[in-house]
């Protein structure tokens, strides 16, 4: 198969990575299946797409035509099997958690046949790992997208130890039609934007535990001081203090020099109270 024969596209998982990246894909002119185990999990995510584009069209951003396109390319299933039946590609955005994303991608293999690209949107855990439990581990990419995945340009592009350059050259070009700007690194724990992201964030909140300054000053120190688009930790709210957590702790044991990965008391009590960030209403702020 060459790159220009990917033209349906599946995504495994319909919440905040999932319905984003078929949103792209649907964009770009493939045919897009959004799969979830619940209808209504389905449903919430092609809506969160449709209020996207109808934000796209109030802003000038996106036509009217454009908007009709991207949802004519777009379909929901809340069956494993009729969403990737024929799929070309598929990827997976479920949550971190090994056991899961090998389960679904060996589902995914005999579903939809040796020939099939397998991308799982992992930010953190080994894709090498990942795939030695699939049929076929030579097919098997990472692919993280950033949230949220129809305005972030970047696509860090994860090579396994038994991917192979044809696989890589596709989601390249896959990369490329989607409109992302790719970079390309080894499966090492973390990747490239993980590992240095998560440095930052956690840092920034020992900062807030020792009353060093508020939150809003320490995100306005960043991003007047360094030009970030947004703070480390509004941006952890908006990534979920849960899902930043995990990867803490993976990473601190997965990385030869990981004690800089020990997540913060505050981050830890926070998550036990059920102070996620934007999905919970409540972080380092309000929402």
């Amino acid at each position: 198969m060459t790159s220009s024969t990917l033209s349906t596209i599946a995504v495994i998982g319909a919440g905040t990575m999932g319905h984003g990246i078929a949103h792209v894909c649907a964009a770009a002119g493939f045919h897009a299946a959004l799969f979830d185990v619940r209808p209504e999990l389905v449903a919430a995510g092609l809506a969160k797409i449709s209020a996207n584009l109808d934000a796209g069209v109030a802003r000038g951003k996106v036509t009217a035509e454009q908007r009709a396109a991207t949802l004519a390319n777009l379909r929901g299933e809340a069956d494993l099997a009729a969403a990737l039946t024929g799929a070309h590609l598929v990827i997976e955005a479920v949550p971190e958690k090994l056991e899961l994303k090998q389960k679904l991608l060996r589902e995914a293999a005999e579903i939809a046949g040796p020939a099939a690209i397998l991308a799982t949107n992992t930010s953190s855990l080994s894709v090498s790992e990942i795939a030695a439990a699939v049929p076929g581990p030579q097919r098997v990419i990472g692919t993280h997208f950033f949230n949220p995945v129809h305005l972030m340009k970047l696509l860090e592009i994860v090579v396994g130890r038994e991917t192979t350059p044809e696989v890589l050259a596709q989601i390249q070009s896959f990369g490329a039609r989607i409109g992302k700007d790719c970079i390309v690194v080894k499966d090492s724990p973390g990747f490239a934007t993980s590992r240095l992201g998560l440095v930052i964030g956690l840092e920034a909140i020992r900062m807030v535990e020792e009353g060093v300054a508020s939150p809003e000053d320490i995100d306005k120190a960043m991003c007047l001081g360094y030009g970030f688009p947004m703070g480390p930790l509004k941006l952890t709210d908006l990534v979920g203090l849960d899902v930043r957590l995990s990867i803490a702790e993976y990473l601190r044991e997965h990385l030869r020099d990981g004690a800089h990965f020990q997540p913060p008391a505050l981050l830890k009590q926070m998550v036990a109270e059920g102070k996620l960030g934007k999905k919970s209403g409540q972080g380092f702020y309000k929402w």
